[in-house]
């Protein structure tokens, strides 16, 4: 079967589980489709595709997009329901590209544009390269803050916020003053900004709304963009060195399976993979294990960010304003902060993120995010508002020293899945798009000098990534984020950081080290003070179930469960006793908890609730004994973000 062919049969798939049948669908391509362009091939036919505003996801419009490609009909194994039936009895289809990119985030997007753009400027129609995305619709797995420093898009694309581009990014708001504060519990106290935290020249915006923008400028480029895949599998040659990836099987049941619906995945293999995964990426992170890429590095380390979009009343609203703050809600032991950003038409980004490496296994940072949004310097911009939109995601924490070797025989990690977030400036967007550029050109140039069969690899990516601002700002402000874990705490992390912001600006022989992995920070449960946390008023703060529903998310439940832990009652008797049920408070999806079972030595009996999963990956992060692994469920679920 032909790639366009099996992209049609995952798209019939999906349209039937979205609960629109075969003939519906059929009807949908009839509508929508354009018989002319069936014969355009993929690179040309992304030039010509019409511009479509999507704000959620439409089975529809994906099965138009594989009209164009193929009418082939859906394949279907009639034996699947036989016990005996082996999935990899059957043979993967696969396809050949000259690059594959897994992840369709800035870093993924600004690699693939570069990649296209060069290959236009050399006349090489026939370069593909191909980007794989898990989330329905490009953009709708994104979420951050976010003030973007412009650099990387504007290198990317310099005209971006020209008002003569037909195509230019209008969602961006010029960011205005900046604002820092200590907090207490019901005071804000000024405190100096650092000069890595103003924002001149800076632009407010919602990531996943850039992200939409920047997946139809790939489009027009050429670049072939696949929505709804998630690639769940390396491959490697016998050589050992990347050869592709693989999406998951679909039709699988909960028991692991096929179904009536079966359908086996897709191989892509490339003489280049990129991961632009992201934080903590389920295939970045099996690379990094193989190729023993943190040899050289430190552990990395991480926070999670949880988030709310407000429309407020328009006399609190002051278009551009950014706010930042510390203190309360976070006990002294846990370093973290809160933003809030006024931005488009009286719409406030506010968000609080926690350090994974917390001590207090009672601790919930989506709760203490709801506290936080009781403090009069919040409150008072909330009150008489409205929240439009939830989100929450693990970011990179690490900085300079735990970045980990970028390349390796095939491929190489771009983005967060390296780890490029400069903390103490709050921003990485603009480092994601420079390393995916950087990649893209050390791509490029490799391909041209080695042969069709031979392995690469980007040499060039590890050098110009030392020679770049990348390296430069990381290794400037290297030492902030770990400060913050000395004797003294937050005040001792906030005298050095600021001592090195204004005066040392990193120029210093040493470099403090992260002392212990995130999970293995968390103590027993009796060692640690109970937080209750206040119930939800429903006006400004909200229980985890109503901000979950804010999300869109959405799972199949007949399937298997995609975080996967391979022992629930040995999970139970590990972890239960001494933690007293971590995951369910550190979880900001509600995925996990603990019921009563009397029938269990604990008292108590594990429950995931994999379908409301939003793609965090903070259990795979913080669970104490590393036993939840996050893999990606099937293509185009999980949440489906609007303007985070």
């Amino acid at each position: 079967m032909s790639t366009s062919a099996r992209i049609t049969s995952c798209l019939y798939r999906q349209a039937g589980s979205a609960g629109i049948t075969s003939v519906q669908a059929t009807r949908g391509l009839r509508t929508l489709s354009t018989p002319t362009i069936n014969n355009i091939s993929p690179a040309s036919r992304s030039t010509r595709r019409p511009n479509v505003a999507r704000q959620s996801y439409n089975p529809l419009l994906r099965t138009r997009q594989a009209a164009a490609l193929s009418t082939t009909t859906q394949r279907r194994f009639a034996d699947v329901a036989d016990d005996a039936f082996d999935p990899n009895s059957i043979e993967r289809e696969s396809d050949e590209v000259d690059v594959c990119i897994v992840g369709g985030g800035p870093a993924g997007l600004a690699a693939a544009i570069r990649l296209k753009q060069l290959a236009n400027e050399a006349g090489n129609d026939e370069f593909r390269v191909l980007l794989l995305e898990k989330a329905g619709e490009i953009g709708a797995h994104t979420l951050s803050g976010a003030v973007i420093e412009p650099s990387g898009i504007k290198e990317l694309i310099p005209d971006w916020l020209d008002e003569e581009n037909p195509n230019r990014f209008t969602g961006a708001t010029p960011a205005g003053g900046d604002t820092m504060r200590f907090l207490t519990e019901k005071r804000a106290f000024w405190v100096p900004t650092p000069p890595q935290m103003h924002n001149k020249g800076n632009y407010i915006v919602s990531l996943s709304e850039f992200t939409k923008w920047l997946g139809e400028r790939a489009e027009e480029v050429g670049v072939e963009v696949y929505p709804g895949f998630a690639a769940s599998e390396v491959l490697y040659k016998s050589d050992g060195s990347v050869k592709g990836v693989a999406t998951n099987d679909l039709g699988l049941g909960r028991n692991g399976k096929p179904t009536d619906r079966f359908e086996r995945g897709m191989e892509f293999h490339a003489r280049v993979t990129l991961f632009g995964e992201g934080c903590h990426g389920s295939l970045s992170k099996q690379v990094i294990k193989k190729y023993d890429l943190r040899r050289d590095s430190q552990p990395q380390t991480y926070g999670l960010g949880v988030k709310e979009v407000w429309e407020i009343q328009p006399e609190k609203f002051k278009k551009g304003e950014i706010f930042h703050s510390m203190g309360y809600p976070l006990p002294a032991n846990t370093y973290g902060g809160a933003w809030m950003y006024h931005f488009g038409d009286n719409l406030v980004s506010i968000g609080l993120v926690t350090a994974l490496d917390y001590p207090n296994p009672w601790l919930s940072p989506y709760g203490e995010f709801q506290k936080m949004k009781q403090h009069p310097f919040y409150r008072h911009y909330l009150e008489g508002g409205k929240c439009i939109s939830y989100g929450a995601r693990a970011l990179i924490e690490g900085g300079f020293q735990s970045i980990p070797k970028v390349a390796f025989p095939g491929g190489a990690l771009i983005g967060d899945s390296a780890g490029f977030v400069n903390v103490p400036k709050v921003k990485g967007t603009h480092n994601a798009m420079k390393s995916g550029m950087l990649a893209a050109n050390a791509a490029w140039d490799a391909l041209q000098d080695t042969n069709d069969s031979g392995s690469v690899f980007l040499y060039s990516y590890e050098d110009s990534l030392r020679n770049s601002s990348i390296w430069k700002e990381l290794k400037e402000v290297r030492n902030m984020r770990p400060s913050f874990h000395s004797p003294l705490g937050l005040y001792g992390g906030i005298m050095y950081s600021g001592i090195d912001a204004f005066l040392l600006k990193g120029r210093v022989p040493w470099t403090f080290k992260h002392k212990v992995r995130d999970h293995e920070a968390t103590k027993p449960a009796d060692e640690c003070e109970k937080i209750e946390y206040p119930k939800p008023d429903g006006k400004i703060t909200f229980d985890i179930l109503t901000s979950v529903s804010r999300t869109g998310t959405n799972h199949e439940e007949d399937q298997p469960v995609h975080l996967q832990v391979k022992d629930w009652d040995q999970h139970t008797k590990e972890t239960y006793p001494k933690y007293k049920g971590v995951e369910n408070r550190f979880c900001p999806a509600g995925v996990y908890e603990y019921v009563e079972d009397a029938t269990k030595k604990e008292g108590v009996r594990f429950q995931i609730n994999a379908q409301n999963c939003i793609h965090c990956k903070t259990c795979d992060i913080k669970a104490p004994n590393q036993d939840i692994n996050w893999q990606v469920p099937q293509g185009g679920e999980g949440p489906k973000y609007y303007m985070t």
